[in-house]
């Protein structure tokens, strides 16, 4: 198939004459949108048609998204917008412990567990005390892979049962600062990733007079599945080998620290979608606990399992990479079983059970919430569709093809393309005219949307029908779908979808009461061609080419909501374009307000002037050089002074601006 440059026209919100809504229900969008499937019971939509979220789930009150929203507004905050909600970052910590502390009760395993928050998956520290808070009654710690991370970690942990875990290459004063954390009570372990560390360990736990807690993280030959597969195995990039095991055991043995060995620790990657990965992992892992114990290390009280426990970003319940086929609680179960199950064949004592859960802990519990403004058209609303004798034969040839659609739809859409081709190749000998192109395409694509519309409304009126559509009609639904301009940055919010191909939930936050009758892809504000979403999460295929949204609405604002993006999003933003952090609003559930909760804190997101100064644009310097070419225009008479002065003081304050568009309410 040939693929076309394809016209395309920005209409903003203000241009588009809309029709009336077509009859739709509330429980077609969550068919639509399967927010019933990856919500988890966290979000579903009211009879108003907009997102609520509940964050206890049934056993507390739904929040309406679009009250946040308004709200934040009232309070200042523009667009685009992350919200957290703190209530269900706290369901999320206690669901997770009280999945192992159930499997342990019910299968009656010999110890406990005491997870820890990897704080690389989200450092903000309004999140990690929450949930250290929340984790307080079991004991649940806190996982550190870096020094900056080690020196938040010390500073921000303060239950002496808990654990402080230590990952991730180590220096002299990476190992003084945990070892200062041992001396101030702390159970900071650190987890050993190559021979060469044990012996700096005990060399500077000797100088400050400390027994360190060591870990000793084991490379499996048991790997995962999807994106981060390459995260284990034994090719990965951390973890002892069995002839490193060896030699960092006798060493320790040797220098009469085989006491100071803690813990076993294990990692095969982030976000694992099939649960026998972590079956086959666990079970190796175990293994080598328990030699380990048999080899005389006494003091051998924790197996860590590592992070990977992922989350159903699409809600397939499958092994596809953005989903999982498996659920927390048989995760728990499956851990706590195989463990046991490794242990009692071997006769030695079950360890306290470490997971570094992180994904599975703050994926829910905030979103982004964006604007969409303006609509680029690969189809208009109104065609003009006549013809007369004089119009070229491309145009009556077009025009003919289209009466028979309905009736032979592929042969339709061959003839469409031949035309196409034809058509391209004349405009760029000079033999047909702009306008003449111009009419070309506009039957072009008319012609494209009905064949591509025939078949969806085979698939939508024949139950199972959804795989006869011929692949070429399916590789033509992205080239007429809409875009929708939305105002965000891919790279500052949404960086793991570009990098990696991660899905996320995407969906409009109202009108869900209405029926979406536009086939869309999203992009940014961003000057990069690939600040753009078009693959989206779908029960039926891996991902879906294009999005089901509502047409905008004359000067109404259209809100769309990015889910799940608690985990890492935060953090690895960039600033492509000096787009910076966005504003950002956590929110409480209250009872006792109108709306049913408060937003207990609004943070700014970076100003102009911020963004400026993270690349040596310092404010000072950019207004004085301004200053003195405003004075040299006035002298030359191409500025009146009045209108200089005013133009250098809105200079000055828009510095002060936020980095994204900012829209009228």
């Amino acid at each position: 198939m040939t693929t076309p440059q394809i016209p395309a026209s920005t209409a903003p919100a203000t241009d588009v004459e809309v029709p009336p809504p077509a009859a739709w229900s509330v429980e077609e969008s969550i068919e639509t949108y399967s927010i019933d499937r990856w919500g988890l019971g966290y979000f579903s939509i009211n009879e108003q048609g907009n997102v609520t979220v509940a964050p206890f789930r049934q056993a507390g009150a739904a929040i309406d998204l679009m009250h946040v929203v308004a709200e934040a507004r009232e309070q200042g905050m523009n667009l685009p917008i992350v919200l957290r909600f703190q209530d269900l970052l706290r369901h999320r910590v206690v669901a997770l412990n009280m999945a192992f502390r159930n499997a342990i009760t019910e299968m009656n395993y010999g110890a406990e567990y005491v997870g820890v928050f990897p704080i690389k998956v989200n450092q903000l520290r309004e999140v990690v005390e929450e949930i250290l808070d929340a984790g307080r009654p079991f004991n649940y710690g806190i996982e550190a892979g870096s020094k900056p991370e080690l020196f938040a970690a010390l500073a921000i942990h303060d239950n002496p049962n808990s654990l402080v875990v230590c990952n991730g290459y180590k220096d002299t004063q990476f190992i003084r600062m945990a070892l200062l954390g041992v001396k101030l009570g702390k159970k900071v372990v650190m987890v050993v990733e190559k021979v060469e560390e044990v012996k700096a360990i005990i060399e500077v736990g000797r100088e400050m007079g400390v027994r360190p807690l060591i870990g000793l993280r084991v490379r499996l030959t048991s790997k995962s599945s999807g994106r981060w597969a390459t995260s284990g195995g034994e090719l990965a990039k951390f973890g002892l080998s069995p002839v490193d095991l060896m030699e960092a055991v006798d060493y320790l043995q040797d220098e009469g620290f085989g006491d100071t060995v803690r813990l076993v620790h294990f990692h095969i990657g982030s976000q694992i979608p099939d649960i026998l990965s972590l079956k086959r992992a666990t079970r190796e892992a175990a293994r080598y606990y328990s030699k380990l114990c048999k080899l005389g290390l006494d003091h051998l009280d924790y197996m860590d399992v590592g992070g990977g426990l992922g989350v159903d970003y699409d809600g397939s319940a499958t092994a596809f990479h953005s989903s999982t086929n498996y659920t927390m609680e048989e995760y728990a179960a499956d851990v706590v079983d195989n463990i046991m199950e490794i242990c009692n064949e071997e006769g030695v004592r079950h360890p306290d059970l470490v997971s570094e859960s992180g994904r599975a802990i703050v994926a829910h519990h905030s979103l982004l919430v964006v604007q969409a403004f303006g609509v680029i058209e690969k189809t208009k609303a109104q065609y003009d569709l006549s013809v007369s004798e004089g119009d070229h034969k491309y145009i009556l040839r077009l025009a003919e093809i289209m009466g028979r659609i309905q009736l032979s739809p592929l042969e339709a859409l061959h003839d469409t393309q031949q035309i196409k081709t034809e058509s391209q190749q004349a405009f760029e000998l000079g033999i047909l005219d702009l306008r003449e192109k111009a009419r070309v395409d506009t039957f072009y694509w008319h012609n494209i949307e009905e064949v591509v519309n025939h078949f969806q409304h085979m698939a939508v009126n024949k139950p199972g029908s959804e795989k006869e559509i011929p692949e070429e009609v399916r590789d033509l639904t992205p080239y007429y779908a809409d875009q929708y301009i939305c105002n965000f940055s891919m790279f500052q919010s949404l960086l793991d979808h570009w990098a990696v191909g991660q899905l996320f939930p995407i969906m409009p936050i109202h009108r869900l009461n209405e029926k979406p009758t536009i086939a869309s892809t999203l992009v940014d504000i961003t000057c990069d061609s690939d600040g753009k979403v078009c693959k989206f999460t779908d029960l039926r295929e891996d991902a879906r080419d294009t999005l089901p949204l509502h047409p905008l609405r004359n000067n109404e604002p259209y809100y769309l909501g990015f889910f799940m993006t608690g985990a890492y999003q935060d953090i690895m933003g960039d600033l492509h374009n000096l787009f910076g952090r966005v504003n950002e609003a956590h929110v409480f559930l209250d009872p006792e307000e109108e709306v049913g909760f408060y937003i207990e804190e609004t943070l700014p997101g970076h100003s102009i002037q911020q963004v400026l100064e993270l690349t040596q644009y310092h404010a000072n310097d950019l207004i004085r050089r301004m200053k003195l070419q405003v004075d040299e225009a006035i002298r030359s008479n191409n500025m009146r002074p009045n209108e200089g002065m005013r133009l250098l003081g809105e200079y000055e304050r828009g510095l002060a601006a936020p980095t994204y568009l900012a829209f009228e309410p």
